[in-house]
């Protein structure tokens, strides 16, 4: 299973110098940990994806979020209220969108799911809107962690479906109605003590597909266009 890779001869230019409208987000400010930056590059079908970025032991244990999508984050979303026939912000329960990086943080609302509410939301330091195109995410962890971590990242694309994750795959399943192809998790490990200059982020499998477990999914060959939301994502330490 690849868990990513690093390269110790060149270090690619950051992406906002290339071009132009690379996005640039920025979260916990205030950590006393490393400085990481997140570089994507976004794949021929990426459309306004959820995200999360989060740190974890070798153990899968989850240590910290750098950064989630705010709709996650706070329980709104900008097309979350059809009520008076047009689309207005509102709340909206999908844990199909990032199973793996809830389940992992590991939080259980009162309706037993494990995504923030809008009674519940995660701090502002940590979230925010969902870039529209490429984007460098300059972060930093809260604590400097020791040895070796693993830098998650969990995407996924609403409504996004093909010829095996179809519309009436599973017709009685709200949740995986606005999911279609479930989220995919990258990974990468990186060893403080002997830091690289950049590594790349693989992808190691996918989440549920309805968000009901936190199981990790690697097989996949069922996934066509939520493999090209991304064509590259790359963290480098300062």
């Amino acid at each position: 299973m690849l868990t990513g890779f690093s390269i110790t001869e060149t270090i690619d230019k950051p992406e906002k110098d290339k071009d132009p409208l690379t996005d640039t987000l920025y979260t916990n400010k205030d950590g006393l940990g490393i400085d990481v930056i997140v570089s994507l590059t976004e794949g021929k079908n990426y459309n306004h994806p959820l995200i999360a970025v989060w740190v974890e032991t070798l153990d899968e244990e989850y240590l910290q979020t750098l950064y989630v999508s705010n709709s996650i984050a706070k329980g709104v979303y900008e097309h979350g209220d059809a009520s008076q026939g047009k689309w207005l912000p509102g709340e909206k329960r999908r844990p199909a969108a990032l199973p793996y990086w809830s389940h992992q943080r590991n939080v259980k609302e009162s309706d037993g799911l494990y995504i923030p509410t809008s009674k519940t939301p995660m701090p502002d330091a940590y979230s925010g809107a969902t870039p529209l195109n490429d984007f460098m995410l300059i972060t930093k962890t809260d604590k400097k962690p020791v040895g070796k971590f693993r830098l998650m990242f969990e995407i996924n694309q609403p409504f996004d479906f093909n010829e095996f994750w179809h519309n009436t795959l599973y017709p009685d399943d709200e949740n995986y109605k606005t999911s279609g192809q479930p989220s995919i998790i990258y990974s990468v490990t990186i060893d403080t003590e002997k830091p690289e200059k950049i590594y790349f982020l693989n992808p190691i499998g996918h989440g549920h597909f309805s968000g009901s477990t936190g199981d990790l999914f690697t097989d996949l060959s069922t996934l066509s266009t939520a493999l090209e939301i991304v064509e590259k994502i790359q963290v480098h330490l300062k």
